[in-house]
C-alpha cells in the first residue's frame, strides 16, 4: 500500500534540505545535501545554480528510496532570499548566483538611495537600499558585466530556479519578491516607480503567484532526473524566513518566530505593511494572503559560534558549549559584537566588524564562548525591541534553527528576550512550511491555519529564569554601548581595508 506524501524543498546557503511529510503531518524522511560557497574576492559570495539542482535531484532520489512505497501528491519550495539568478533568452544560467550575503554592491546600494531617496523607498518598497537586496546586484551586473547584462532575459531567486527546473515555468511569489527592492510590498506587485527610477525592464521579472498556488507540474525531464513521477503539482512556495514562520506555526499577528541558524532572524506577522519610519526593521509580504511580517536580521548568528569554534581550536560544537555552561551571565565582563560580515538590524552597516571587548588576564575560552552566544542573543533582541514599537501584541514566541538544539542557548534567548519560548519537535522549519503550503495548494486543507492546527502539536516550553534578568540587562546595556562608540572607526576606509585582508 502506498504512502500519500508531500515534499518540501529548501534551497539554503550551506545545504539543500528535502523533507517528506504524510497527510497527518508525520515526518517520513529528511535528507540534507551540502553545497559549497565560492568567495572569488573579499566580500563576494556566489554559488552555481546547477549545484543546487544536482543536490536537489540527489536528495529527492535518496528520500524516495528511504520511504516505503511513497506516492507524492505535491511539492513545495523555500529558498534563501535576495540572491540573484540570471538567465539568458535560452533559459540558461549566465553567471554564478550572487548571494544574499554578498556585499560587493555598496556603490550600487548608495546609488539607489541617491536616485530614489529614502522617503520614496519607504513608500514604494518599505525597505532601505542595502547591499543584500537583489536590485543592487542587478545594477552591479549592468555596470560591471554589461555584455552579460545585455543577454539577461529572466531574473529569478533560488527557489524559483529549482521550480523552473522541475516544471519549466517561470514565476515567483510575494514573500521572495519582497526581498528584491523592486516590489511594492503594500500592493503585492512589482513597483513601476522603482523599475522606472532604476531603468530596469519589467520583462526581466517573473510573474507573481501566491505562495500556495500551483504553478506547474513535474516535467518528464525532471522526473527522469529526480525519480519523481511526471505531472506532480508544484506550488509557488516562498522565501525561507516566511516558510520557516509557516513551519513554526507563526502565520498570524500575535506570533513571533526567532530563527537561530547560520544567520538569525526575528519575524512578527502583521495585518498591515506599515514600514518603520527609519527603516531599521524590514517589512515583507508573508506567504499567506493579506498578511505581512516585520523582520530583523543578524547576518552572523550560528555562523559566529562556528567561526569561534574553528579559531579557538575546538573540533566539537557540543564540547565547546558544555565548556561554557559554568560561565556566569555577562561572560566575565567580555562582550562580543557578532558583526563578522557587517550587520543588518538595527544598524544596516556593511562596514561593521566583529569585536571582543573586555578581555582580561582572567578570561578563559569558556567566557569567550559564552560571550559569542550572548552577543548573538543580544543582536536578536535588538530586532525584538524595534518590533515592539509596532502594535503587534506578541502572545507567544517560537524558536527554530540549529542553534536551539543547545538547551543553554535556548534558555539564554528566553532570558535575554524576556519571553517564554516554544520549540517544535521535530523542527524541520522552512521545508516543513513549504510542504504545509503544498497541502493547501492541492486541497488537503483549506488554509494554513487548519494545517498548523492539525500538524503542529508537539511543542516544548522554555520558561524565564527571572533571577537572571538584572544581570542580562546590565550585559545587554554594555553590548548596546559598543556599536555607537565604534561606528566611526568601522567607517574609516583604512580600518576597513585592513580588516578585509
Amino acid at each position: 500500500m502506498t504512502q500519500p506524501t508531500l515534499i518540501g524543498i529548501d534551497i539554503g546557503t550551506s545545504s539543500i534540505k528535502v523533507v517528506a511529510i504524510d497527510f497527518n503531518g508525520e515526518v517520513l524522511g529528511v535528507i540534507n545535501r551540502p553545497i559549497s560557497l565560492d568567495v572569488p574576492r573579499p566580500g563576494w559570495s556566489e554559488q552555481n545554480p546547477e549545484d543546487w539542482w544536482s543536490a536537489t535531484c540527489a536528495a529527492i532520489r535518496q528520500l524516495l528510496v528511504n520511504i516505503e512505497m511513497p506516492e507524492v501528491f505535491g511539492i513545495g519550495l523555500s529558498g534563501q532570499m535576495h540572491s540573484l539568478v540570471a538567465l539568458g533568452a535560452n533559459q540558461q544560467v549566465l553567471r554564478p548566483a550572487i548571494l544574499w550575503n554578498d556585499v560587493r554592491t555598496k556603490v550600487e546600494a548608495n546609488s539607489i538611495r541617491e536616485i530614489v531617496g529614502d522617503d520614496a523607498l519607504r513608500r514604494f518598497t518599505g525597505n532601505p537600499s542595502l547591499e543584500g537586496f537583489t536590485a543592487t546586484k542587478l545594477m552591479w551586473m549592468r555596470s560591471n558585466e554589461p555584455e552579460l547584462f545585455d543577454r539577461l532575459a529572466h531574473v529569478l531567486m533560488p527557489k524559483d530556479y529549482i521550480r523552473f527546473r522541475l516544471t519549466d515555468e517561470i514565476a515567483s511569489d510575494p514573500s521572495d519578491a519582497s526581498g528584491t527592492l523592486l516590489f511594492d510590498v503594500a500592493q503585492s506587485c512589482w513597483s513601476d516607480e522603482m523599475l522606472l527610477s532604476l531603468a530596469i525592464d519589467s520583462e526581466l521579472l517573473p510573474t507573481i503567484v501566491e505562495s500556495s498556488e500551483i504553478v506547474g507540474s513535474v516535467t518528464r525531464q525532471a522526473a527522469d532526473q529526480t525519480g519523481l513521477k511526471e505531472g506532480i503539482p508544484v506550488i509557488t512556495g516562498g522565501a525561507d524566513n516566511a516558510m520557516a514562520a509557516v513551519g513554526g506555526g507563526v502565520h498570524s499577528p500575535g506570533g513571533l518566530l526567532i530563527s537561530l541558524g547560520t544567520s538569525g532572524t526575528v519575524v512578527a506577522p502583521t495585518k498591515s505593511a506599515e514600514a518603520d519610519p527609519e527603516m531599521r526593521i524590514h517589512v515583507m509580504r508573508h506567504a499567506i494572503p493579506d498578511t505581512w511580517y516585520l523582520m530583523g536580521v543578524v547576518l552572523s548568528a550560528g555562523a559566529a559560534l562556528d567561526w569561534w569554534r574553528r579559531i579557538s581550536g575546538c573540533a566539537d560544537f557540543d564540547q565547546l558549549v558544555r565548556e561554557a555552561e559554568p560561565a556566569k551571565v555577562g561572560s566575565g565582563g567580555v562582550t562580543f559584537l557578532p558583526y563578522l560580515t557587517g550587520e543588518r538590524t538595527p544598524h544596516a552597516d556593511a562596514n561593521a566588524r566583529g569585536v571582543f571587548f573586555g578581555i582580561h588576564s582572567g578570561t578563559e575560552r569558556a567566557h569567550m564562548t559564552r560571550a559569542v552566544m550572548e552577543g548573538v542573543s543580544f543582536a536578536l533582541n535588538d530586532s525584538l525591541q524595534l518590533i515592539e514599537n509596532f502594535d503587534v501584541n506578541i502572545s507567544e514566541a517560537i524558536a527554530v534553527g540549529g542553534g536551539v538544539n543547545s538547551s543553554m542557548w535556548l534558555q539564554m534567548l528566553s532570558d535575554v528576550m524576556n519571553l517564554p519560548l516554544r520549540t517544535l519537535v521535530p523542527s524541520e522549519g522552512a521545508p516543513l512550511g513549504a510542504a504545509m503550503l503544498a497541502s493547501v495548494g492541492i486541497g488537503i486543507f483549506d488554509n494554513i491555519s487548519d494545517v498548523a492546527g492539525a500538524w503542529l502539536t508537539n511543542f516544548s516550553i522554555v520558561t524565564l529564569e527571572v533571577s537572571l534578568q538584572q544581570a542580562y540587562d546590565d550585559a545587554y546595556g554594555r553590548y548596546r554601548s559598543l556599536y555607537p562608540a565604534l561606528e566611526k572607526i568601522f567607517s574609516d576606509q583604512t580600518f576597513h581595508a585592513t580588516s578585509s585582508r
